[in-house]
């Protein structure tokens, strides 16, 4: 293989990434490019899901198509199965053959009723206690061979440091929109302080006080309260300069 062709799946995953608006967009993406190049050298259309753990108990992020999200779900209902097997031991889980695997019958079940053979889980470290895994589902049986299990780890590991780069660039884009939320929420108070200092010819402290008063007295937050109180002021919705 070319050192153009290993590097082919991280540059199109770059190119995912720097497309997505968020990172649901950006999974989408990824678990479409999983399946395809899995496929690829299956020789089946296997689909691909992908699992996030965050603290909490797994749950269906993104998937190839609909019907992969779907099958997804149906190990999260059941509680356990390959993916989030590997999500737990951070090691590849197969099933080979749902007809004679045993240790998960309900799934198999599951699985087999919805047309799907074997299943593969592979997991990916972001950081922290964050987890996600590839969820990998074909319709015939002993479709993971061991060329296929090494596609799938390889297009895994491509993955995994713009995966953590999209968790980054996510947790950001939060804390920056926290950040403007808690300037915009200071920036309210101020201003219906100023307005009480106005009205009562009080010091800022004073104004604080009442304010906070009214607050508490109504039980509403305290942002909320200033806002009103200013829109009542100017007979509309206030505008803040972080506003576009």
């Amino acid at each position: 293989m070319s050192i153009a062709s290993e590097n082919e799946p991280l540059e199109q995953l770059q190119s995912i990434l720097v497309g997505s608006e968020n990172a649901v967009e950006f999974l989408s993406g990824l678990s479409g490019l999983a399946a395809a190049a899995v496929s690829e050298i299956a020789g089946d259309a296997v689909e691909c899901a992908v699992t996030l753990k965050v603290r909490r108990k797994p749950t269906t992020a993104a998937g190839s198509s609909q019907r992969a999200v779907e099958l997804d779900r149906l190990e999260q209902e059941v509680g356990d199965g390959p993916c989030i097997k590997a999500l737990r031991d951070m090691s590849p889980v197969i099933i080979d053959d749902v007809s004679t695997d045993t240790r998960w019958p309900e799934l198999n079940r599951k699985f087999g009723g919805a047309g799907i053979r074997s299943s593969l889980g592979v997991p990916l470290e972001i950081s922290g206690e964050a987890r996600a895994a590839l969820n990998f589902f074909a319709t015939k049986p002993g479709v993971f061979t061991p060329e296929v299990y090494e596609k799938a780890l390889g297009f895994a590991a491509a993955a995994h440091s713009t995966l953590h780069l999209s968790v980054r660039i996510n947790t950001a884009q939060n804390r920056a929109e926290d950040l403007e939320a808690a300037l915009e929420s200071r920036t309210a108070i101020n201003l219906a302080c100023g307005v009480i200092m106005a009205q009562n010819r009080c010091s800022q402290a004073e104004a604080m006080d009442i304010l906070t008063k009214v607050s508490s007295n109504r039980n509403r937050k305290l942002r909320d309260v200033a806002t009103e109180l200013i829109e009542q002021l100017q007979g509309g919705s206030i505008k803040t300069h972080f506003d576009s």
